[in-house]
């Protein structure tokens, strides 16, 4: 039974306008036209929308899933290697950036002495580590709730005016 564009991407959890763009980048093509120049799908454009559905979920980027749909059965396993790889080097990224927040947190004396780091700055060094707002308010929450007494200092060496590390301290206890 031939499937509207709305009927695909409900099936598959996308929007309309996300099975547009992978009809536009070549991923999914429309299996025809209906008189009406609707597209229509087939069941096998529902089953190819489902895999690059699998392979995004994977952290598989577009161009990668094109290349494993276009190639024979089977040959995905190169392109999957790699990207296994790329997320372990990924991993690494981030155990190094979290080995450098636990030693400006050890060094909390010397810097607090120095008066180096703001809020700005540090705000500035967690984008560049590749934190968004929803994940620094995760950081916080944790920090919050695993060491509330050093959360409190952390903020205080930031030189966070007290009803701001207030603020911050009451909506990290208030959870993601």
């Amino acid at each position: 039974m031939p499937l509207t564009i709305s009927k695909l991407a409900r099936a598959c959890g996308l929007s309309r306008t996300t099975v547009l763009y992978y009809e536009s980048v070549g991923l999914l093509p429309p299996s025809r036209r209906s008189a009406g120049n609707y597209r229509m799908y087939s069941d096998r454009d529902l089953a190819r929308l489902r895999e690059v559905c699998a392979y995004r979920a994977s952290g598989l980027k577009l161009s990668d899933i094109r290349s494993i749909l276009d190639r024979p059965a089977g040959e995905a396993a190169g392109v999957l290697h790699r990207r296994l790889l790329e997320i372990a080097s990924e991993i690494e990224t981030l155990r190094d950036h979290q080995r450098a927040i636990a030693r400006l947190l050890g060094g909390t004396n010397r810097l607090r002495r120095n008066r180096m780091v703001t809020k700005q700055k540090w705000v500035a060094i967690m984008r560049a580590a590749g934190f968004n707002d929803e994940q620094m308010h995760r950081w916080h929450c944790e920090f919050e709730k695993s060491a509330p007494a050093e959360h409190q200092e952390f903020l205080e060496l930031l030189h966070i005016p007290a009803d701001e590390v207030k603020q911050i301290r009451e909506w990290s206890a208030g959870g993601a």
